[in-house]
This record gives structure tokens, sequence and C-alpha cells, in this order.
């Protein structure tokens, strides 16, 4: 069963809640791009559901080569990077190993920029002198050129054109958009490529290039649930400061860090303009109330009535 915790990323890569991911569309020119291997060639999208943790790796791909044979190939997307996620890619690996007794090839795919440093594609440990690592292959999405992915092409990728490198440009997306709605089964995910657009281009811009309402993707029930991914990850790093920087000042910069990302992935830049308002709230209750009304409110006008 999955997980509310994997819920926005499987659906941003999905035509519907229970459908396979997109990969299953184009799985062998996916596999050969994630691994490098130019002969592979993919075969059955497996069962990644691990009785013994709590969530599902995303995509897990059976492959072969004629130089490696049967393996398995791991696809762990992640909208943003996490910090445990070398330790999670371990554990990912070990058990589709000892699962279906094969040999496993994990890829750590991120979708967002969140930080300047590098991610590390190795999980290392020692404990009373006993070893552990593993190496896995990471993807940065926004380091990987959009020609590629125009020119391939690779299908599974078109909905992140505009987070990619060079992919924030006005035409560049509209050929996306062309690409994905020339496809039967790609033209669904049409609403995945308007989201991210909205991280690079006006509301108003993506909705004259969508020719439809915004309000088709704030309604999508896994826009919703990145709205909400969006508030945990605020609350997460607010966390984290504020061990270091004092329990209340820890906890109001960790609201004003949630609800300026949830501006963002509501109405775009023009969110934003809110900031310096709410920047000057500094009872934490309000600061609440104001997270939670962002999710419901239709308008920014809505939002400045409450402030």
């Amino acid at each position: 069963m999955t997980k509310p915790a994997d819920v926005s990323t499987k659906r941003l890569i999905s035509l519907a809640p229970n459908s396979w991911v997109i990969i299953s569309l184009a799985p062998n020119s996916w596999v050969k791009w994630v691994t490098r291997i130019p002969d592979v060639v993919a075969g059955e999208i497996l069962s990644s559901e691990f009785q013994w943790i709590s969530r599902e790796s995303d995509v897990l791909v059976r492959a072969t080569s004629p130089e490696y044979g049967e393996f398995l190939v791991l696809n762990e997307l992640q909208l943003r990077y996490q910090p445990q996620m070398p330790r999670r890619m371990r554990a990912y690996a070990a058990l589709a190993e000892e699962k279906y007794n094969l040999p496993t090839y994990p890829v750590l795919i991120n979708i967002l920029k969140t930080t300047n440093e590098q991610i590390p594609s190795r999980f290392e440990s020692n404990f009373a002198g006993i070893q552990a690592s593993q190496d896995y292959r990471v993807i940065n999405l926004w380091e990987v050129d959009v020609n590629i992915v125009l020119e391939q092409p690779i299908l599974s990728l078109l909905p992140f054109v505009p987070i990619l490198k060079g992919g924030e440009n006005e035409f560049i997306i509209r050929e996306a958009l062309q690409i994905l709605r020339a496809d039967e089964q790609l033209n669904q995910l049409e609403t995945v490529l308007a989201f991210f657009a909205t991280f690079v281009l006006e509301s108003a811009l993506v909705q004259e290039i969508m020719r439809w309402d915004m309000a088709v993707l704030r309604e999508s029930p896994w826009y919703q649930e990145i709205l909400r991914e969006g508030m945990a990850l605020g609350l997460a790093q607010g966390e984290a400061r504020g061990e270091v920087r004092g329990e209340e000042r820890g906890r109001r910069e960790e609201l004003y860090s949630s609800i300026e990302l949830v501006l963002k992935m509501k109405f775009g830049n023009s969110g934003l303009e809110l900031m310096p308002i709410i920047s000057q709230i500094s009872d934490v209750p309000r600061l609440k109330a104001i997270q939670q009304a962002i999710t419901t409110a239709n308008t920014i006008e809505d939002l400045r009535q409450l402030l």
C-alpha cells in the first residue's frame, strides 16, 4: 500500500494515482539514460514495496545487457534532496537485491535544487571497526541539458523541462508541450509541465501557454500533496535551524520558510510579494494560521484580507 510520504513525487510522474509511472511508457530510453549502458534492455517494472520498511522506492525496473546480464535499476525520485538519502539508498539497494536475488544499480534523481553543495553519491559508515558502504548514481535534473531531453527524446523527462538546464525558456516549454500533446498517453501530463513552468515563468504566461485556467492545476490531488510536502519541508528545515538558534526563533523561521515555499508553489512570484508583510509577524499561532490559509485561499487578495 502506498504511504502518504510517497504520494507527491509518485503523482508527479504518474498518469493517474494508481497507474504505472510514466517511465513505463519508454523504459528502454530511461534505463539507458540513468545507467549509461548503451545496450541495456528494460524489462518489467517490479513491485518496489518492501515489508521491512515503511516506504516504497519509486520505480524498480528489471533490465538486461550482454555485459552485465540481468540486474535491477532502482530509481529513487526526490522532489527535493534530503540529507538522509544516502542511508536510504543503501537500504533500498540491499532490500531490492534480497527480494529479487539480483544485483542492483541504484539511482537517485533530485528534481528541485535546494542546495549549492555537492550531493553525495556514496553512503559510508564505520562502527566498531565494521565498515559499510553503498555507491549510487546521482542525477540532479537542474544539471541536465534540456536539449538532450528534446533531441532523443527522453519522454519521461518532458514534464520536467522547465527546471532542466536551459529549460526556463518560453519557446522550449512550448516545444515540450507540443510533444506531450501529440501523444495520447503523455498529453495527460501537461498539468505537471505547467506546475514546473510556474517556477520559471509568471503564472499568467503559463496560463497563456497552456490555454486553460490555472485552477485546473491547483485542483489536482497531487498538487495539494505537493503543497503539503512543501509545508513539511519548511518545518523540517526550520526544526534543524531551531536547534541552533533557539526554539522560539527557530519555530518562526521554519514557518517563514514553509510559507514562502507554499506561496511560490500556489501563486508563483506574485505570492512572494506578501512575504515582506508576513516576515513582520512574530506571533507563532498567527503564522500557523496563515500557513494553513494559503492552502485553501483561491486568490492572493483573500490572503491580503487575512493579513
